[in-house]
């Protein structure tokens, strides 16, 4: 339901430009400026306390047009703006300037008369004065208006950045927690199934279960973790793989040391791409699957051999756009699947510490 925002709810603008120092120098130069230029204070009919006491006036007068229109004109930026009603903000900004201005000059321009030529108002130069004055008034609002829409263009970026910043750290916390459901689910699938028809597999599964846990908990927070962290963590995860399947999965990891530990990766990055060629290939003892993972350059190139296990339903890929999405959120890249019909490879992109 739209309402009309209250001054609170916009900036406060007077706060929000700091104009100080504008208004010290030009309240007094449009002060002694403008009655120069019509002739209304001319020196030569003046007593020096006279001129010096008819400036002070005039750029009384100037401060009085001053603050009243910036009072004015910070009050309606609370209630109209150019985005969304253009045309009822300039009908407001003119129509205040017209309406307070020229009262308040004609009234004040006629009282420097009274006081300091007795009374004889030359109406051609209160006239005149008043037409600069009111120029002068539409030339001033329009530079704090063109200040308010730089500033305010700025604000809106910097709320912009923050708020995808913010919506990116909600997406990849909820790709976080898709990660632990669909491991624990098919953790425990296996254990039961050990259970069953390993029994006295079941217990060292169970401990390896512990430790690849204990790894996930503990990085779950975490955006970036060590490629040597990553691969031992994936050490342990094959093992209990290496538990239920025995020789029928093999896993090869050809890495150095010191490139492992100065590479980050996003946290369960391989995990998942193990588990997704466990799931959707065929294998055997005879024809065991391997899995290498090895380093090309800047890249982690994950690679297997299909043989293409029939199953029930159509696989919906999401474990690997999950991963794509987090990769995205979290470096900025994208993973590179490659898929030939008989090999399947994946590249993770790697970041230097």
């Amino acid at each position: 339901m739209n309402s009309i925002k209250k001054p609170t709810n916009r900036n406060n603008d007077i706060a929000y430009v700091n104009d100080i120092g504008f208004r010290l120098i030009l309240i007094p130069f449009f002060g002694i400026a403008i009655p120069l230029i019509t002739g209304m204070v001319n020196p030569s009919n003046f007593s020096q306390w006279e001129i010096k006491l008819s400036f002070l006036y005039t750029i009384a007068i100037a401060f009085v047009v001053w603050q009243g229109n910036r009072y004015l004109h910070f009050s309606l930026r609370s209630y109209f703006d150019w985005y969304n009603k253009p045309v009822k903000k300039i009908f407001a900004v003119l129509l205040t300037i017209f309406f307070y201005t020229i009262p308040a000059a004609v009234l004040m321009l006629v009282g420097w008369y009274r006081i300091f030529a007795n009374g004889n108002t030359d109406w051609t130069v209160v006239f005149t004065s008043t037409l600069i004055i009111l120029i002068c008034v539409i030339f001033i609002t329009h530079v704090y208006e063109t200040v308010f829409l730089v500033k305010e263009a700025e604000s809106e970026k910097v709320q912009r950045a923050q708020i995808e910043k913010a919506k990116a750290e909600a997406e990849l916390e909820a790709l976080k927690n898709q990660v632990d459901p669909h491991f624990i689910f098919n953790s425990l699938n296996t254990l039961s199934h050990l259970i069953e028809v390993k029994p006295e597999k079941a217990k060292l599964f169970n401990d390896h279960l512990a430790d690849v846990f204990r790894y996930i908990l503990h990085n779950k927070s975490r955006d970036l973790v060590l490629l040597s962290e990553e691969i031992e963590f994936i050490e342990n995860y094959f093992s209990l793989l290496k538990i239920r399947f025995e020789n029928a999965v093999q896993l090869h990891v050809n890495i150095k040391n010191d490139i492992a530990g100065d590479r980050v990766v996003p946290p369960i990055s391989l995990q998942v791409l193990i588990e997704n060629a466990v799931k959707h290939n065929e294998f055997s003892d005879i024809d065991p699957l391997l899995i290498k993972i090895d380093i090309d350059g800047n890249e982690l190139v994950v690679h297997n051999r299909i043989h293409r296990k029939t199953l029930r339903k159509a696989s919906s890929k999401i474990g690997l756009q999950n991963l794509n999405d987090r990769y995205q959120l979290t470096t900025q890249t994208s993973i590179v699947i490659k898929d030939d019909g008989k090999d399947f490879m994946v590249i993770l992109p790697l970041l230097k510490i």
